[in-house]
């Protein structure tokens, strides 16, 4: 089945990279991608998507263009429908979005309801291309913010938003039923991301307080203190690991120094992680080449928070080590970087 996926526009690459756990993406414009997929459903689980479509066509970004595969997808709803229109920033499409609603309110017989409808009909217009569907997800922003940090009851300043948290679940590519470790799992918030998603997850930190502090914030979600260069964890156990490494001052407490406790870590990580499976590391250093010693380096990702903090986030595959990295700046004159590594 193919989709069409209404991106979130914070960053140029991530939303993308999230769609790998959707499908195989056929074709990407601005914040649009086309993916082919065996399971639709698993789209309800994006964080940095805003729509996702069944696929019906598509055309040049052309008003005329428009009106013609309107005409020979011949539409029809037994149930009331609205129409929208999503214009993204730069697109040559020159007709206004009120006048292309009309247009295909106009030419899918059914009664129109722009107040409550049964049904969303929707084009995306990127670039000089337009992608037309009905409307399968929706996602509610609104949820994220109730789950935020400072709602918890444990609270630690510095911890991932849940968007970002969801979004790197869905890079690992971990599936419903499958086993995803965060071995510093701090206030339990990539853990409870992926708990929802019906992932047996588990958290592990070598803090007490910590553990302490996220079995309040956690249903019933395996959280347990551990060291992270001695994992209590069989060899090959773990389906994906997604966690948040600890930097500055709170990685010195429990180590000799940062890069003994980056190592050690990773070698861990790889001992217990499936062959050919994942681990997504945010880190606020790079370390790639460090990585690298260990794991295959698939992706690394620079997501700008502020102006004193650039997350780093590296994707890392338990299998033979890949060669030198071709680095490919892919920004917009932003901040933002983005690395992919030669297979």
């Amino acid at each position: 089945m193919k989709l069409i996926v209404e991106l979130s526009g914070e960053h140029p690459e991530i939303p993308f990279a999230e769609l790998e756990i959707l499908g195989r993406i056929i074709d990407r414009r601005k914040q649009v991608a086309v993916v082919e997929t065996e399971d639709p459903e698993i789209a309800g689980r994006l964080a940095l998507a805003h729509y996702v479509l069944e696929y019906l066509g598509e055309c040049e970004a052309r008003r005329e263009e428009l009106r013609d595969l309107l005409s020979r997808l011949n539409l029809s709803s037994d149930s009331s429908f609205a129409a929208r229109v999503k214009k993204m920033h730069g697109t040559t499409m020159d007709a206004s979005g009120s006048d292309l609603e009309r247009l295909i309110g106009s030419m899918i017989r059914g009664e129109v309801s722009l107040e409550d409808p049964a049904q969303e009909f929707r084009a995306v217009i990127s670039e000089n291309r337009c992608y037309f569907g009905r409307v399968l997800h929706r996602f509610d922003r609104a949820s994220f913010y109730h789950r935020r940090p400072g709602n918890r009851p444990f609270f630690h300043p510095g911890v991932m938003m849940p968007k970002i948290a969801r979004a790197l679940v869905n890079i690992s590519l971990v599936r419903r039923g499958e086993r995803m470790l965060d071995p510093f799992c701090g206030t339990g918030g990539i853990v409870l991301e992926a708990a929802m998603l019906g992932i047996g997850a588990v958290g592990s930190d070598i803090d007490p307080v910590m553990v302490q502090g996220s079995r309040k914030n956690l249903f019933e979600e395996d959280v347990l203190v551990a060291d992270s260069t001695a994992l209590p964890f069989q060899e090959s156990s773990i389906d994906a690991v997604v966690t948040d490494l600890p930097y500055g001052q709170s990685s010195s407490l429990w180590a000799k120094s940062p890069e003994s406790l980056y190592i050690e870590s990773l070698h861990e990580i790889r001992r217990v992680l499936a062959p050919g499976r994942r681990a997504v590391l945010v880190t606020h250093r790079d370390i790639t080449s460090l990585a690298g010693q260990v794991m295959k380096v698939e992706a690394l990702y620079f997501q700008r928070v502020h102006k004193s903090l650039t997350r780093k986030i590296l994707v890392l595959v338990k299998e033979p080590l890949p060669s030198a990295p071709a680095e490919v700046n892919i920004g917009d004159g932003s901040d933002t970087l983005y690395r992919q590594y030669e297979q």
